[in-house]
């Protein structure tokens, strides 16, 4: 009997957490889903909140995106400067990671030095962005990528540091020592040795990086005024009108501008997987 009332009440349990996990994934998917439907919407049902389907879908609003305005060239900027973001902060931040992680100083000095990084970030974009726009403005890099990277990096590379520390940190000193007794040198430790077995972690950090570069929103707003340097976070704000907000326009633009990132996660959801937990194990 009490083995019965064990599996029934494994069994309810079960049931419970399923009904749990279907309500929350509609309330989560419920936004996407109209954001889709009123893309596919004529004009006339776009304010037909009563009906959850479309009689009469179509895919005129994601053409007018592209015909009637520079959205190609939006989509364009947003990678290029995600990229270029990209590379730049990988780049600085594994070496300063793998200083930070390999140099004999003390644990406290180590953390000292990740919490001062990282409250660089912690910093609300609102209060630097009047200094960053003088200081872009100075060396004359508005309306250009070069522009953007500026303040892009600034605030990817402490979070970039930070996570990437925490994984050469779990590399093993004996595989130093083995290398440099083969001959050799720092650089080629870092590069050739070390940095590979953490690649998990850095494609982590990677995409990370990538994904905050192409929802950024404010620092492109304020350099990046000329329309043809805009990003796609900005080019959707500017479809609005005087008095008038296409919403079909702006839902068909929304769903272009997400399927890169959704289709990045889907692809490399099991590289990202291990790198977020690889660095959460110590040895």
């Amino acid at each position: 009997m009490k083995n019965k009332k064990k599996l029934t009440a494994e069994k309810i349990a079960k049931i419970v957490m399923n009904i749990i996990i279907v309500l929350a994934l509609i309330v989560i998917l419920f936004p996407f889903y109209w954001l889709f439907l009123t893309s596919i919407r004529p004009k006339s049902e776009i304010f037909n909140i009563s009906s959850l389907i479309t009689l009469k879908p179509h895919i005129g609003n994601y053409k007018m995106v592209f015909t009637e305005r520079p959205f190609a060239r939006y989509i364009l900027n947003s990678f290029v400067i995600g990229l270029e973001t990209t590379i730049i902060s990988i780049v600085i931040a594994s070496f300063a990671a793998y200083a930070i992680a390999k140099t004999n100083i003390s644990p406290k000095i180590k953390n000292i030095v990740l919490s001062l990084s990282l409250a660089v970030s912690m910093f609300p974009q609102i209060t630097i962005v009047s200094p960053i726009y003088v200081m872009v403005k100075n060396l004359g890099l508005r309306n250009s990528f070069f522009g953007l990277l500026i303040p892009y990096t600034t605030f990817s590379l402490p979070l970039a540091i930070w996570y990437l520390t925490t994984f050469y940190q779990g590399v093993s000193h004996e595989i130093d020592e083995a290398a440099k007794i083969d001959g050799c040198n720092t650089f080629q430790i870092f590069y050739k040795i070390i940095t590979p077995l953490i690649a998990p972690g850095i494609f982590t950090a990677a995409i990370l990086i990538f994904i905050s570069a192409w929802n950024e929103f404010l620092f492109a707003l304020v350099i990046n005024t000329d329309d043809i340097w805009r990003t796609v976070s900005v080019g959707i704000v500017m479809f609005q009108g005087r008095y008038t907000i296409p919403w079909d326009e702006i839902s068909a633009a929304a769903i272009v501008v997400m399927i890169p990132l959704v289709l990045m996660v889907f692809i490399f959801q099991q590289r990202i997987v291990s790198g977020l937990t690889a660095g959460a194990v110590k040895e």
